[in-house]
């Protein structure tokens, strides 16, 4: 699985590159249609804008299911000095982004530069920086542009409901680390877009109806509550696996989340999910994730008869700038390889 292994780190770097703050999907949409269609594939879009693909298989209906929106900003509104307020899309603290180099989306399509800063931000200045609450309220954006005032930042075609792209400085080490934002989920995305070249390249044989879905709306909160095919019974979100001081789960591991803050995950699933990592002596852990919700429960939360199941690559620093491993990587795209090819 090795070479598939290169290109989901590949498709990481490119997804990564690709701006998609929940409800500003349109262009990574755009991106997988064309590598799932280059792949071999027809993908599907789905009303809400999600891209459904068939792998192959008979039987009862597997979803692996990841998602490819981001946490980012929205403008809130012009202040009178030409700086802009905001508001969060997705949950993150504001201490995450504070001197982040980000990207403002005008509706018609322009894009400036800024960064994201608290007010008045020099430490020359004032002396209780670093008692300042992080929040929209005393951070900002200033915009690389000569503006001074509200009708400065107008002319140039800004307005409150611009979407804001977090600059994601995705970055891979000699050592096989991977550094970026957005890992969460652009990196378990990567591993479906590695699946299904696997499972076209070498004839795999699926012992299920497989099928894959990437969301657009799982940051905040409804990517897969709807979206599905005829026939599912199960889905199994590949997303992040976190890490934290009484997790198991590193980099280095793929996590199979026994629960999260919705409550326990299938014990069947999960079962199976530990036994398959184990017979094939893949690196792995078992965890809890205390503050964390997947498109599995937003599926179970719309009312799906589905078993569901979660796991993912180990990801550090959640909702920041967050870092893997290649392998971590490779223990996620095993398990879910034997999952739909060994059930």
């Amino acid at each position: 699985m090795e070479k598939y292994l290169e290109y989901a780190v590949e498709q990481i770097e490119k997804l990564c590159k690709i701006p998609s703050p929940s409800g500003f999907t349109a262009k990574v949409q755009a991106y997988l249609i064309e590598e799932l269609a280059f792949l071999g594939y027809t993908p599907k879009v789905t009303n809400k804008g999600s891209v459904l693909v068939n792998l192959g298989g008979e039987g009862h209906g597997l979803v692996l299911s990841a998602h490819v929106d981001t946490l980012g900003l929205m403008v809130r509104s012009i202040k009178s000095n030409g700086r802009l307020r905001f508001t969060h899309v997705g949950g993150f603290p504001g201490n995450y982004i504070e001197t982040e180099n980000c990207t403002v989306i005008t509706r018609d399509g322009r894009e400036y530069s800024g960064t994201i800063q608290i007010v008045n931000p020099a430490a020359h200045y004032r002396k209780d920086i670093s008692e300042t609450k992080r929040d929209d309220a005393n951070m900002e954006i200033v915009l690389d542009e000569k503006v001074f005032t509200k009708e400065d930042v107008e002319a140039l075609g800004i307005m409150p409901g611009d979407f804001v792209a977090l600059d994601p400085r995705t970055i891979v080490t000699e050592k096989g680390f991977i550094k970026s934002r957005h890992l969460d989920d652009k990196a378990g995305s990567a591993l479906l877009l590695a699946l299904a070249r696997y499972v076209k390249e070498e004839n795999a044989e699926l012992k299920r109806n497989t099928w894959l879905l990437f969301t657009m709306y799982e940051e905040v909160g409804h990517g897969a509550c709807s979206g599905f095919p005829e026939g599912i019974s199960e889905i199994i979100s590949v997303d992040m696996g976190v890490v934290g001081e009484d997790l198991g789960a590193d980099e280095f591991k793929v996590s199979i989340c026994a629960k999260d803050s919705n409550g326990p995950y299938d014990y069947d699933i999960t079962t199976r999910l530990i036994e398959l990592a184990k017979k094939k002596n893949l690196q792995y852990a078992v965890d809890i994730y205390p503050f964390y919700g997947s498109d599995a429960g937003a599926a179970l939360a719309a009312g799906h008869d589905f078993k569901h199941g979660l796991i993912g690559p180990g990801v550090a620093a959640s909702h920041g700038y967050e870092r893997t491993h290649k392998e971590g990587l490779l223990n996620a795209l095993k398990l879910i390889k034997e999952y739909i090819t060994n059930e």
